[in-house]
């Protein structure tokens, strides 16, 4: 979706939905497919200037987003017409696939990756069979799958704000994509910081990180802070007494549960994947996420 003159939405009103996206992605794909995406698409790839013919250079790097998303039986066929949308997808059996970008792109060639991972997205997606009831959800699953399997750095960094033109593309907010960005980051070990040409994007990828950072300091993990461990410790007591119940998970099921009363057991959500786990209440532990493999620190 491209926005223009319209204001753009800020903040994290979809993070339920990313997480469950990002844990979406774990469980159907398996953390052993999820590993081979380690290296996002590198923007000498995806480059495209006012020199290269319009319908050739969107076919290369059609190609490289193929490429990058294991597609390789996959023929993209891309061509421009006026429309309300960035662009659009013509799913079908395969293996030529349509894609239709906005007339706009023709002048704004920088962001033609941007506009072509989404799409590209939606075409592994149809072939996974994976998808989210309703457009909203399922959209919002396909620009975290982008971002997650390292092409999404693209639609981050399409956000510009330069006085009273505004531009992103997307349905994720520019933070949530930081977030998600920050989240791959700390998975593969990569830092897409120096990708960005747009400083609005570098400032959203650093307030995601933040937010991002917040969901390795929540109890039981051991890098909790003080006010969550008291609250963590409070919770604990209470789930010892019979007639009263543990803490219960918040809204998304991102919060702990503590229950009781004998033995303790805390589930919370693992912060790389989201999946749900459960541990006894023991002290210092440390304990691996099954799903994607990640090692957690844990005083429960």
């Amino acid at each position: 979706m491209t926005t223009g003159d319209r204001g753009i939405e800020h903040g994290y009103p979809h993070l339920d939905t990313v997480r469950s996206a990002v844990h979406a992605l774990f469980a159907r794909l398996s953390y052993d497919t999820v590993s081979t995406f380690g290296t996002s698409v590198l923007p000498v790839d995806v480059a495209f200037d006012d020199t290269e013919d319009l319908h050739l250079g969107a076919q290369r790097v059609a190609r490289a987003l193929v490429r990058q998303l294991h597609l390789p039986d996959a023929r993209i066929v891309v061509t421009f017409r006026e429309m309300e949308h960035a662009a659009n997808v013509e799913l079908t059996p395969g293996p030529e696939y349509f894609i239709e970008l906005n007339d706009r792109f023709r002048s704004h060639r920088k962001d033609i990756g941007a506009a072509l991972a989404h799409e590209v997205m939606h075409v592994y997606l149809h072939r996974l069979d994976l998808s989210f009831p309703g457009t909203r959800d399922n959209e919002i699953l396909t620009d975290t799958a982008t971002t997650y399997l390292g092409a999404g750095w693209l639609l981050l960094d399409a956000y510009r704000e330069h006085g009273p033109f505004s531009q992103k593309l997307g349905y994720l907010t520019p933070e949530e994509f930081g977030y998600v960005l920050a989240k791959r980051a700390a998975f593969f070990g990569e830092d897409p910081a120096p990708w960005f040409t747009s400083p609005q994007a570098y400032d959203a990828y650093t307030a995601g990180a933040a937010r991002a950072r917040q969901d390795l300091r929540r109890p039981p993990l051991a890098a909790a802070g003080w006010a969550a461990r008291l609250r963590y410790a409070k919770d604990r007591r209470a789930a010892r007494d019979p007639q009263r119940s543990g803490r219960p998970s918040g809204p998304g099921g991102d919060d702990y549960a503590v229950e009781g009363p004998d033995p303790l057991r805390v589930s919370f959500p693992c912060p790389a994947c989201h999946q749900r786990l459960r541990l006894p209440v023991r002290g210092r532990l440390q304990a691996r996420c099954g799903l994607c493999k990640t090692l957690l620190d844990c005083d429960t």
